[in-house]
């Protein structure tokens, strides 16, 4: 019986491919978006406002960074959790998938979490009259909060990195 239940649990991380795939799906329609948001910007760059120029690029600027961050989490959770890369993608460059361990990952993820809430609060400032001082108020404490987070984590992080033996 243990033989069984041990072949059908390790046979049940392909399930987790089935929601790799999807995301693969989903940053492939948001490349589209971002593409189509991309010929707008180029339209417009030397005709808008300075500020909204900016505003525009920060906002192709997050658009990167969050694609990034779908990208981590997919390379990373494939090889960790479904089948690692082997040796042959290790020599096609793939060899830094194996530097991010799960500790490695949340680290990177918190860190760009607070990148995307930076720049949304960039945008937020920059366009302040728009919005009521509590709102600002509000995305300030949220953004606060992501940061405190991100830095908790690097610490807990580098903390369990020292009391970890030394990888192979």
């Amino acid at each position: 019986m243990r033989p069984i239940l041990t072949s059908v649990i390790l046979a049940s991380r392909w399930i987790a491919a089935i929601f790799l795939l999807g995301l693969t799906v989903a940053l492939a329609l948001f490349a589209a978006r971002f593409l189509t948001k991309l010929v707008k910007f180029g339209s417009g760059v030397f005709s808008s406002p300075e500020d909204q120029a900016l505003l525009d690029l920060l906002h192709l600027l997050d658009w990167t960074l969050v694609a990034a961050l779908v990208v981590m989490v997919i390379l990373a959770s494939w090889d960790s959790l479904v089948t690692p890369f082997d040796a042959e993608s290790k020599a096609g460059g793939m060899s830094w998938i194996r530097k991010l361990d799960p500790g490695n990952l949340k680290v990177k993820l918190a860190g760009s979490i607070v990148a995307i809430s930076s720049i949304q609060l960039l945008q937020q400032f920059l366009r302040a009259d728009s919005y009521s001082d509590r709102t600002l108020a509000w995305a300030m404490g949220l953004h606060a909060m992501f940061l405190v987070g991100a830095l908790v984590l690097a610490w807990t992080d580098r903390i369990s990195a020292t009391t970890r033996p030394p990888k192979e």
